[in-house]
């Protein structure tokens, strides 16, 4: 079984510090052997990342849609931001990549997808996140997972980690064979039979980031 992490930050995202070192050597620490990189709006993270990590580095991005957050997994180039979820979807799919929901139903955080716009798309959604260690409420995952019930949706538990101290305080552990390439076919069949583990970050993660995080980035 392999411990991964579908979503990761680094010091690409405008509300990270962590630099592609730092966080493959706290990942190997942690004894993680499979992550995706999914900075807003931006894969150059996860390419170096993919380039020096000993372990496989799946590219990702954090997409700000025009109605709020989608992530693309197994990505080949930069998805632009802006546009509706419907349309990022399609760019997504169309690089052969994975559509994942992070964090739906988290009412404290600005760029939720809206629940119409996740009606539209949800037929199109590969994964759902089902735990993210820094939503506020439990029953936010709580809803998260009774949505990828109703639809038939694998799950996945995330960290959304921002810093190093958040790497590998949880992850889904998955039965997947390594010494092959990782695909998102092959990514989708191992989650149907992963293991969630869970374990939230404190609240005051957020508030500690608005005083150390650099000045956003477009």
């Amino acid at each position: 079984m392999i411990k991964s992490d579908f979503h990761i930050h680094s010091k690409y995202s405008p509300d990270s510090l962590l630099s592609i070192d730092s966080l493959i050597r706290r990942c190997i620490g942690k004894g993680l052997g499979l992550i995706a990189i999914t900075d807003h709006n931006a894969i150059q993270g996860a390419l170096e990342a993919r380039e020096i990590s000993p372990f496989p580095v799946i590219v990702g991005e954090e997409v700000t849609t025009a109605d709020g957050e989608l992530t693309g997994l197994f990505l080949k180039e930069l998805v632009p931001r802006g546009l509706t979820a419907q349309e990022t979807v399609k760019i997504i799919k169309a690089q052969g990549g994975l559509v994942s929901v992070p964090h739906p139903f988290d009412t404290f955080r600005r760029n939720v997808i809206s629940e119409s716009a996740l009606s539209e798309i949800i037929m199109d959604v590969d994964i759902i996140e089902g735990f993210n260690a820094r939503n506020t409420l439990n029953s936010a995952n709580n809803k998260a997972k009774t949505l990828a019930l109703e639809h038939s949706k694998p799950i996945t538990s995330v960290t959304d980690s921002h810093t190093s101290y958040e790497l590998g305080r949880c992850y889904t552990e998955l039965p997947i064979d390594l010494s092959k390439d990782i695909t998102p076919h092959a990514l989708l069949e191992s989650l149907s039979n992963a293991h969630l583990h869970e374990n939230k970050v404190t609240p005051m993660i957020h508030i500690c980031l608005l005083y150390t995080s650099p000045s956003p980035r477009d």
